[in-house]
């Protein structure tokens, strides 16, 4: 269990705008890395096109996975966004968790684009601390 993520503040504006940009839709994407620093983010297509859902498209993430290999890195996170819901993962999100890796949920309070990371195991999520460097 991963219980600090490190990422820049390049990797977080990059997300942070995929949010925006993709409401009133959820956004989604990846985040790769090694051990718990982020190095590539890869915003990806929301299949679902839904408020409430995502669901990444299989080919672009076949893709990404690929490109993550080759790389020599491994995905780290995920992250996807409730553009008028919870700061937190729905129960949908705990139950469709998949893969063993932080789940950033980007939110909006008081207009501002925040998130915050999980780790979802066991039908439980707990929190996991972000730290954001230049």
């Amino acid at each position: 269990m991963i219980e600090k993520l490190f990422l820049t503040r390049s990797h977080w504006n990059a997300m942070r705008r995929h949010a925006a940009r993709r409401a009133p839709l959820e956004a989604c994407g990846l985040l790769a890395g090694k051990e718990a620093r982020v190095e590539a983010v890869y915003g990806m297509r929301n299949a679902a096109r839904s408020p409430l859902r995502f669901r990444i498209e299989a080919r672009a993430q076949w893709r990404a996975f690929c490109r993550i290999e080759d790389l020599g890195l491994e995905l780290i996170g995920i992250y996807h966004s409730h553009p008028n819901g919870p700061d937190q993962p729905s129960p949908t999100d705990v139950a469709e968790a998949m893969y063993p890796v932080v789940h950033l949920v980007w939110s909006r309070k008081n207009g501002e684009w925040q998130a915050r990371g999980f780790w979802i195991e066991g039908g439980k999520f707990f929190e996991v601390t972000l730290q954001i460097a230049q």
